[in-house]
């Protein structure tokens, strides 16, 4: 094995990736499956994540928490989820006494997700949370606390970092076959027109906007690819096209991330504005994923024509069996708290320059 083999083999066996895509590597491959407990019922727990829970070889949909009781039915209906293992905001404490679940996946509105992380590590069981991992530092600092005092994973959703084609690029640090970074553009957005008042997306206090939905892909997806922490930020935010509706949070966001050795990240989010793609250029070439986070078509291609196609079956399953993998085989998860707090610090730092005019340091 030479030595970039053995280099990469050592890095993939340590984040578990390797162990993801080839299970017999492990002595004794794990025959228990995870028992997960989805903890909101809306759009992703329905149409993406219960549905990648029925093709995950390591973990099982076992069990729901929910704040909607009119949705118990049907969810009981469909995926066969026994009584005992259905659960309300209110009684999920009892899930502690529960040995079918063990993990609470929290996917529920950003603003939400420090008092039901805590709440779910409170009860002894492993916690996957949705990103954007909290509201700002301190609630992220306080969902780390509750997770390492009950001795129970701390898994954030950032499903990207599991896709394959995201993590061939992020692969290319160990060689560099283009030569060294130059410069950088992240961008993630949607062409939208925003929601009522009363959805949680158009309020600031939720976690709403474009920073915390979109910003986070573009944020993470610098940070993956290069390998590197910010120092400073800019932002900015330009003239709202449907100021009646966002009344509260952003529109659409640009902003730079300056890496302090010359790098600097040219990034933008958007909820009404289209734009998807992750670029790295460096000396002699560049590569580039379009789109670079949507759920499915995620496509890598480079300046000398290489073409990594889009992969096959949900993202969500690969994160999860991934996720899964790490608690059954006691390893740490491949994105945990601390990169979902570096993130939001970040979150907000822009905010700050967007609002100042200035630049902040990190």
């Amino acid at each position: 094995m030479s030595h970039a083999t053995r280099r990469r083999f050592i890095k993939l066996a340590g984040s578990g990736l390797l162990i993801a895509h080839n299970p017999h590597l492990l002595a004794q491959p794990p025959k228990k499956k995870i028992g997960v407990a989805l903890l909101g019922l809306g759009n992703y727990s329905a149409n993406l994540l219960a549905p990648a829970l029925q093709h995950t070889k390591h973990c099982e949909l076992r069990g729901i928490i929910t704040g909607s009781e009119g949705k118990i039915p049907q969810w009981q209906a469909k995926y066969a989820i026994k009584d005992a293992n259905v659960y309300t905001y209110e009684t999920m404490h009892n899930i502690a006494d529960n040995d079918e679940i063990d993990v609470i996946y929290v996917v529920t509105p950003t603003g939400t997700h420090k008092d039901f992380a805590v709440k779910a590590a409170n009860t002894g069981k492993h916690v996957w949370c949705e990103k954007p991992m909290a509201m700002d530092e301190a609630e992220c600092l306080e969902i780390i606390h509750a997770c390492n005092k009950n001795k129970v994973q701390l898994a954030i959703g950032y499903r990207m970092q599991h896709e394959p084609n995201t993590r061939a690029f992020h692969q290319y640090l160990d060689t560099m076959p283009y030569g060294q970074f130059t410069g950088l553009s992240s961008f993630a957005g949607y062409a939208g027109r925003g929601g009522e008042a009363n959805y949680w997306r158009m309020q600031k206090h939720m976690g709403g906007g474009a920073l915390y939905d979109m910003g986070v892909y573009a944020i993470n997806g610098a940070r993956f690819l290069t390998g590197k922490e910010p120092v400073t930020v800019t932002g900015t935010q330009p003239e709202k096209r449907f100021p009646n509706k966002f009344t509260e949070v952003d529109e659409t966001t640009l902003f730079t991330m300056d890496f302090g050795d010359g790098l600097v990240a040219d990034c933008g989010t958007s909820v009404v504005e289209g734009f998807n793609y992750l670029q790295a250029d460096c000396e002699n070439g560049w590569y580039k994923l379009s789109p670079m986070q949507s759920y499915s078509g995620v496509t890598g291609t480079t300046s000398d024509g290489k073409r990594l196609p889009p992969i096959e079956g949900m993202q969500q399953t690969l994160q999860m069996d991934n996720d899964a993998l790490a608690i059954l085989t006691g390893r740490k998860p491949m994105v945990t708290g601390s990169e979902g707090l570096a993130d939001i610090r970040i979150v907000n730092a822009i905010f700050k320059a967007a609002e100042t005019g200035d630049t902040v340091m990190l």
